[in-house]
């Protein structure tokens, strides 16, 4: 149990302690003699010693009595309704061609590969616009010329995002674009995932020319399990820079002809319920994902609720005693004369 306050702004009154020990120090009895030499030598005595105790305990009673105030508690028992949340499977294209620079920021030079990472991160753990999916599972497919599962579905949104930060550029010899092959990944993924509602999103920016596995099959495998699927084109249609390495650790800013298929992104989209995106620039990626994640959000209402052992009456006793203990002192074997 960790202990806090209903009403911690209440500390505030135990500064009242400091005029309170003051007043009552103040209140000290006095005699007043004609000289010195009529007092007993060596006066001092153990209640003499001891004679600022009920002035300390009048303000520890006022301490006391501004933490009881506060409210102190701890929780002893918390309850969360928890929402169903939604199965997620990422479809990233890694092929060569999301070298190209026309999704970074305006004031940092990023692939679009880098750009994707940084807002799915955004997009599972929250940022920017985005509020995070704490209670999805997600999992992570990345496809070139072969698709292959970065993350499988889960609710480890640590290592889901450590493993999206680790996706990189296809090698050459597996470069290429197999939609079919990345969606029918993440259908299959999903598809093993028992839960109310599952979504893939898939993100390319280029044309399929590997089709071992056709769009069309992939797209039929996510109807029959049900399946929504969200699609991103991202880039510019035309020309895009990317950065080339030209040796000797320089490298070169130059032009690069790309073109997105869109007419299979918005199929893949329509047939399976879901939605065609196309991402132009850095904010605009950004916007796709805050839409999807308004799209996608369970309805159910979460409820917490709280029961708390209270403990301001053992402040309270607290405070009383010390101030009956005060007087009753002051009244007794350290009484001051008047």
């Amino acid at each position: 149990m960790r202990p806090d306050f209903a009403h911690p702004w209440f500390l505030l009154a135990a500064l009242l302690a400091l005029p309170a020990l003051w007043w009552s120090r103040r209140s000290a009895g006095r005699v007043v003699f004609s000289s010195l030499r009529a007092l007993p030598l060596g006066g001092q005595t153990w209640r003499t010693r001891i004679a600022w105790m009920p002035d300390v305990m009048l303000a520890l009673a006022v301490v006391a009595l501004a933490i009881a105030i506060a409210g102190p508690r701890a929780g002893d028992k918390t309850s969360r309704i928890r929402r169903e949340g939604i199965a997620v499977m990422m479809a990233v294209d890694i092929s060569g061609s999301m070298r190209a620079l026309d999704l970074s920021q305006r004031n940092r030079e990023l692939t679009r590969l880098d750009a994707v990472k940084q807002v799915f991160e955004q997009f599972v753990l929250g940022g920017g616009k985005l509020a995070g999916r704490p209670d999805d599972a997600i999992g992570l497919v990345a496809f070139a010329r072969y698709a292959e599962t970065r993350s499988p579905l889960t609710l480890d949104h640590g290592n889901l995002v450590t493993a999206a930060r680790s996706l990189d550029f296809a090698p050459e010899g597996e470069d290429g674009t197999a939609i079919g092959a990345g969606l029918e990944l993440a259908v299959q993924r999903l598809a093993e995932f028992t839960t109310r509602s599952r979504i893939a999103i898939l993100l390319t920016d280029g044309e399929s020319n590997v089709h071992e596995i056709n769009e069309d099959t992939a797209i039929e495998d996510a109807i029959k399990a049900g399946i929504k699927v969200y699609t991103i084109g991202a880039g510019t249609n035309g020309i895009a820079p990317v950065r080339v390495d030209v040796g000797g650790g320089r490298t070169e800013l130059m032009q690069t002809q790309v073109s997105i298929d869109e007419a299979t992104l918005r199929k893949i989209a329509d047939k399976t319920g879901g939605q065609y995106f196309r991402a132009t620039d850095n904010a605009s990626l950004a916007r796709i994902y805050a839409q999807i994640d308004k799209l996608e959000r369970a309805t159910f209402e979460e409820e917490r609720f709280s029961e708390y052992h209270q403990f301001y009456p053992w402040f309270v006793g607290l405070a009383m005693a010390l101030v009956v203990l005060a007087f009753l002192l002051r009244g007794t074997v350290l009484r001051r004369l008047p």
